[in-house]
């Protein structure tokens, strides 16, 4: 399992925050040489969480997201406060729409302690989280399985997802723009949150300070279509001013 120090997670935030950041400027930033900038920028593109070039490194492209072996290591804490942050406002007795993504993962290990759930959940790794849980029923959507990160995706998932109506509809998300926009990399996995926004009566969406002004290809909605932004930072104030004015409700974990 990859576990990054402090110097690697915050590299890691400039060069998301920066799209491209020299060696020299890190070695600078850090008070380290730039041998020692060299091998952590090797680790992080070994585990895909950027993209190395000579005299620095570039944020990933827009059209891959990060593998989904790195992504569960990648802000497991912050995720894993998210997710008991959430589960707070999940009451006993509630049906629910889990997508796909390691933060909805760790939501589900959130809720073991809630009884008389009723999950729908395109996630083969949710499924087999949830269902030991004491009185908790779990459906698992049909559509074509995706070996990455055992996923269930395309139009068969989508027709299925229609046919239920859920009080929460609990998404992850790849990228939060600061105009509000929500985006993914996957047009399949688009769909299918797309029409667990619809038929969910209220939606939760779960994303970690990363996500926000990140790239990715396709547009999946809007904070205004969200009741609820679970993250672990304050976001940037623009986006901060957008949920204010769409009277979408923002909880910064603990």
């Amino acid at each position: 399992m990859l576990i990054l120090n402090q110097r690697q997670q915050e590299l890691l935030a400039m060069v998301k925050r920066d799209s491209y950041v020299s060696v020299e400027k890190l070695a600078e930033h850090f008070s380290v040489t730039r041998q020692t900038i060299r091998r952590d920028i090797a680790l992080l593109a070994e585990h895909q969480l950027l993209q190395r070039y000579h005299g620095g490194a570039s944020v990933l492209s827009s059209v891959e997201n990060v593998a989904y072996q790195a992504r569960q290591v990648l802000c497991i804490d912050e995720k894993r406060r998210i997710a008991e942050c959430l589960a707070r406002h999940i009451p006993d007795n509630a049906s629910l729409f889990i997508n796909l993504g390691t933060t909805t993962e760790e939501v589900a290990k959130a809720l073991h302690k809630h009884r008389g759930l009723r999950v729908i959940t395109n996630n083969l790794h949710v499924a087999d989280t949830m269902c030991d849980y004491p009185d908790c029923e779990v459906i698992v959507l049909g559509g074509m399985l995706r070996k990455r990160d055992r996923g269930i995706t395309g139009e068969a998932t989508v027709q299925l997802i229609r046919q239920f109506r859920v009080d929460y509809g609990i998404i992850g998300i790849s990228s939060i723009e600061l105009d509000g926009t929500l985006r993914d990399y996957d047009y399949r996995e688009v769909r299918s949150a797309e029409a667990i926004i619809q038929q969910s009566r209220h939606v939760f969406l779960a994303a970690d300070h990363s996500k926000f002004a990140r790239p990715a290809l396709v547009e999946l909605g809007h904070l205004s279509q969200i009741d609820a932004l679970f993250t672990d930072q304050p976001p940037p104030p623009a986006v901060v001013e957008l949920m204010r004015e769409a009277e979408t409700q923002l909880y910064v974990a603990d």
